[in-house]
């Protein structure tokens, strides 16, 4: 018996789609859509929707005329099987036209060596909204930007002057001195300042950086696409827990779309931050080692892309222990039994 009500969509009569099947084999039947485009787009869609909060769904089911069952195959989120086409988690999550407004393609493999160390060339900055997804539990929309606004500077200096955030950060200082910290970052290929924003509105300062190139790469054997972080959240209401299911997982997908050469994310948070690697290993970040800096001892903390693909760590507490058992990521071909 079907546990999933049949419903149409939602403001676009253009489109006929209805929902049915079970909670772990939703059936998406497209009856009308203007184009296979169109039709692709609001499956991934409500795909999205029934995958974003709930590990539970196996696959997902998806009856369209053949032009749009060709879309879903093309775009890598769907694979052809015994009932059809079935669009599975972690081909979906992994598409990074759905939640990168301008994905870049890979840029191409040539190695090059800064003070010694050798890794590849970088591509240049972004500019603008790098990342956007809807985050159901809060109703809201999450999105990563660069720091190109007016006033971005000023923040940012705002926040690295609380001194909930200079405790850990450590870089207080004058509105100058901190145009000038940024104006670096940006400079350098190797770095990418973000600014976390819910509806709009920035929350918090994110720095994005290559591990072979940073202080973290001579510590550990690094892999040329291994990517690290540092997070400050300068806005005191958007600490909480379901705010922080948000944006943590998001970050950590936003970092493997936009290098599908990316295998491990790595970070360095202070060894004493008890909450805050609670919060890492709560999120799938497993400790590898104690590293030692000038300024700090600092926890070396790991998440692998196969760890987030395979148990679905954007969901809130995917990574929990007693967690709903995900089912297999690759279910075999075929109607399930």
């Amino acid at each position: 018996m079907n546990d999933v009500a049949t419903t149409g969509t939602r403001g676009d009569d253009s489109i006929g789609l209805d929902l049915a099947g079970t909670r772990d084999v939703p059936v998406l039947r497209l009856h009308r859509a203007p184009s296979p485009e169109a039709g692709a787009e609001a499956i991934l869609a409500r795909a999205e929707a029934l995958t974003a909060a709930d590990t539970r769904a196996h696959r997902i089911v998806a009856e369209a005329d053949p032009a749009t069952a060709d879309r879903l195959v093309a775009l890598g989120a769907a694979r052809r099987s015994a009932d059809g086409i079935e669009i599975l988690p972690g081909l979906l999550w992994q598409c990074a036209s759905r939640w990168l407004p301008s994905p870049r393609p890979p840029f191409p493999e040539v190695f090059t060596a800064t003070d010694g160390r050798r890794h590849p060339l970088r591509p240049e900055t972004p500019e603008g909204t790098v990342y956007a997804r809807a985050i159901p539990w809060l109703g809201q929309r999450l999105s990563f930007r660069t720091m190109s606004e007016p006033g971005d500077a000023a923040l940012f200096s705002a926040w690295m002057n609380d001194p909930r955030v200079a405790e850990i950060w450590q870089e207080t200082g004058s509105l100058a001195a901190h145009e000038a910290y940024l104006a670096r970052l940006r400079a350098d290929p190797a770095t990418l300042p973000l600014l976390a924003c819910l509806d709009g509105k920035p929350f918090g300062y994110i720095e994005l950086y290559w591990a072979r190139e940073s202080r973290l790469g001579p510590l550990y054997e690094a892999g040329p696409y291994d990517r690290g972080w540092h997070v400050a959240i300068g806005e005191a209401e958007y600490r909480g827990r379901a705010i922080l299911s948000a944006w943590l997982p998001s970050l950590m997908h936003y970092l493997f779309l936009d290098e599908p050469r990316t295998r491990r994310i790595v970070g360095e948070p202070r060894a004493d931050h008890a909450q805050q690697i609670r919060n890492l290993h709560a999120s799938g970040f497993g400790t590898v080692a104690t590293v030692d800096f000038p300024h700090k001892r600092a926890a070396l903390v790991s998440l692998s892309r196969e760890h987030f693909v395979r148990d679905r760590l954007w969901v809130p507490g995917a990574a929990a222990a007693d967690a709903t058992p995900r089912p297999a990521a690759v279910p075999p071909q075929g109607p399930c039994a």
